[in-house]
């Protein structure tokens, strides 16, 4: 019990020291978080406060290791994949704090994430197995590696995005390792428990200086360490037999991350945006939205964390189905105060779901009207065939109309007019546009115009111009025969065809009918 409370005490007291100097070294070297529209401080701030946070953890967990009491003799005399777990946490600092520096892709940082956690399965520290009831265990089999994977880059990153707030994820973070480390005693894991509790101490005294007003940032360099450590932790004091209690309650103590970016990547799927793309809609912003203040907004989500975590001990006397219903219930509860905040709303989750199997499904639909559309374009060597391939290309993309006008070498102005027909008197709402058309002729590029039923969604009718556009660009009168210009146009549909010679002196306008329009 002395070392836990020393490696508490040392590791609070080492941040608490580390962290000015560390500020003066991110001031005097110009290294601060840029302003931007999802952000809520009002000014640059230092953004290398992870620094302060693993070197005070790693300061006071080294040492203990090898010292000549209890601990020491189990680091030396059990499992050396401790080494293998600090050198890969430690590793993934050295690349959120890189981005920090130098700034990284997020595919690079992915790919270091994704590199250390491969390595932790390639150890052997991995879930192999999971104890649900007392007779029944869950085998995983080569379901492990990809579940291990998935928890441990998952977590990352849940805390990563949760870093919003002054003080936030390094409360949640503490709460978490706290509630780790409690498991670790309960279950005779003492080093694992150091770690944690050297976590816990390093937090406690960095988050002095960055609770709001916040002094610093932990960047990227704090808060994907954080976020790793705190999910191999998870993973190594569960295997190589993990309860369901060891898994449920951090869960419960990590709820707010994980079930922030759990919707938020459901919301950008919905969305039809990139998994990684930023936004500003997490928990922590609807907090501010809903009308309080920056400290009091991480007020409620340290006491909400303090709460499920206290649930979640729970947890430590219940067996059997018991220990599942606790769980379910937490779950439920914790998804409701998502749903209190406004970060989840199921009608309208529904609703967006509908509409983008909708669109998925109408977007399969043009795509195979694009292909055949493509066919006929290539088929295409005279005017008339061109022709005809445009209007079958807007009758399957639900055009109300397209204009063409053709100039011929004598003067005389073609204008050619295609209507959708449908009987109906009002075609609704129309977007119109006008398209360039490349010609062989020097100097002279020809415009068609068309109009797109929008059909109630303004999306749908722009990927319907962007197709079509890509025909008429793709295949455009350039490339048709030279003697082809001067044909008559054939068509399927009833067709208007007008000309006049230039200056105008009147029109003459009348209608043919698609067999007679061969002999024009």
């Amino acid at each position: 019990m002395k070392t836990y409370i020393v490696v508490y005490l040392g590791a609070m007291t080492m941040a608490l020291l580390l962290t000015p100097l560390v500020i003066f070294v991110a001031r005097a070297l110009n290294i601060y978080d840029d302003l931007d529209v999802r952000k809520v401080h009002a000014h640059a701030m230092p953004r290398i406060g992870g620094v302060a946070i693993a070197v005070a953890m790693l300061g006071m967990i080294l040492p203990v290791l090898f010292l000549n009491n209890m601990i020491g003799d189990v680091f030396r005399n059990g499992d050396k994949r401790i080494l293998v777990f600090l050198a890969a946490c430690f590793f993934v600092f050295l690349v959120g704090l890189t981005d920090d520096l130098v700034g990284l892709r997020v595919r690079t940082k992915f790919l270091g994430q994704f590199a250390a956690a491969l390595t932790l399965c390639l150890c052997g520290i991995r879930v192999d197995e999971i104890t649900l009831t007392q007779g029944f265990v869950l085998e995983l089999g080569w379901i492990a590696w990809p579940f291990t994977l998935v928890w441990i880059i998952g977590i990352t990153n849940a805390i990563n995005l949760i870093d919003g707030l002054d003080g936030l994820a390094a409360g949640i973070a503490a709460m978490t390792s706290g509630v780790i480390a409690l498991f670790c005693a309960s279950t005779n894991q003492p080093i694992m428990a150091v770690i944690m509790l050297a976590m816990m101490g390093s937090l406690s005294g960095f988050i002095f200086y960055n609770y709001n007003p916040a002094r610093i940032f932990m960047g990227d360099g704090g808060s994907l360490f954080l976020g790793f450590t705190l999910a191999a932790s998870c993973v190594m004091c569960l295997t190589p037999q993990t309860t369901i209690t060891g898994m449920a309650w951090p869960i419960l103590a990590m709820g707010i991350p994980i079930f922030d970016t759990l919707f938020s990547m459901l919301r950008r799927f919905l969305e039809r945006r990139s998994m990684f793309s930023p936004d500003r809609s997490h928990f922590h912003h609807r907090l501010l939205d809903m009308g309080l203040q920056h400290k009091h907004a991480v007020i409620v989500m340290h006491l909400v964390t303090l709460f499920f975590a206290a649930m979640g001990t729970f947890l430590l006397v219940s067996q059997g189905t018991r220990t599942l219903m606790i769980f379910g219930a937490n779950l439920v509860l914790l998804i409701l105060v998502f749903r209190f905040v406004g970060a989840v709303r199921l009608f309208e989750t529904l609703g967006r779901f509908r509409q983008k199997q909708k669109l998925d499904t109408q977007g399969k639909g043009r795509r195979r009207d694009f292909e055949k559309a493509q066919l006929a374009f290539r088929r295409a060597r005279t005017f008339d065939q061109w022709w005809q391939a445009v209007q079958a290309a807007a009758d399957q993309m639900q055009f109300a109309w397209i204009v063409l006008r053709v100039k011929r070498r004598n003067g005389i102005i073609r204008t050619m007019l295609w209507r959708q027909p449908t009987g109906e008197e009002d075609p609704g709402e129309l977007l119109d546009i006008s398209l360039p058309i490349r010609q062989r002729r020097r100097g002279e590029t020809l415009r068609l115009s068309l109009s797109v039923r929008v059909a109630g969604s303004l999306e749908s009718a722009g990927h319907r111009v962007a197709l079509f556009s890509r025909l008429v660009d793709e295949y455009s009168l350039k490339q048709l025969s030279p003697e082809s210009g001067n044909e008559s146009t054939g068509e399927k549909k009833v067709a208007t065809i007008i000309e006049y010679p230039q200056p105008e002196p009147f029109i003459r306008e009348k209608k043919y009918e698609p067999a007679q329009l061969k002999d024009k």
